[in-house]
């Protein structure tokens, strides 16, 4: 399958897309999928057919130990 950003969501076939448990009420959030190749693809839950940005799994990495760091609380408030 070749991946680009941008590219729309629903082209990325048999990925398994997952959204947090902290997703609010009306499921507004933001939902990844891994791909075959290793990278990580991100869509917005309310137009899951809009594009899909696509990430390595070492900018993916480096995100998620940024939150678990406290980089973006600033964003929160």
């Amino acid at each position: 399958m070749q991946t680009y950003n941008g590219m729309p969501s629903n082209d990325l076939n048999g990925v398994r897309w997952r959204k947090s448990l902290y997703s609010n009420s009306t499921g507004n959030c933001v939902e990844l999928a891994e791909l075959p190749d290793g990278g990580v693809a991100v869509r917005n839950s309310r137009f899951p057919e809009g594009p899909a940005l696509i990430y390595t799994r070492d900018e993916i990495r480096a995100l998620v130990l940024g939150v678990k760091d406290g980089e973006f609380d600033t964003l929160l408030v």
